[in-house]
């Protein structure tokens, strides 16, 4: 087993306000295909801040505290506290949150 303390991760670099963490990078363990880790969106932040991201893996999120608006694969969803979103591999989005408060992510992406 391999037990990661999330305080102690340090945050990845990005341009925008989002706080992304790895706590687990893809290739942890021989043959690994699976990233995991955290992101908080601050109030009026955007990810990324201009245009759409996409990656080689599929994303899965579960959100854990807020809410968010996301445009993926060219259609509009708002996604709160409690629910769990797939993004396929290849496919561009992102996030803007709308609200007051941070927007709390679990992410998993996923090598096919």
């Amino acid at each position: 087993m391999i037990v990661i303390n999330a305080n102690e991760v340090n945050q990845d670099n990005r341009p925008d306000d989002a706080r992304l963490k790895t706590l687990f990078p893809k290739g942890i363990i021989d043959g690994g295909k699976v990233m995991f880790g955290t992101v908080v969106i601050p109030p009026k932040a955007r990810v990324p801040m201009k245009g759409q991201g996409a990656h080689d893996q599929d994303e899965y999120s579960y959100i854990m505290r807020g809410t968010i608006q996301t445009e993926s694969g060219g259609k509009a969803y708002t996604v709160s506290a409690g629910e769990a979103t797939l993004i396929p591999a290849g496919e561009e989005h992102w996030a803007y949150n709308a609200g007051d408060e941070d927007c709390e992510i679990v992410w998993v992406l996923v090598e096919r």
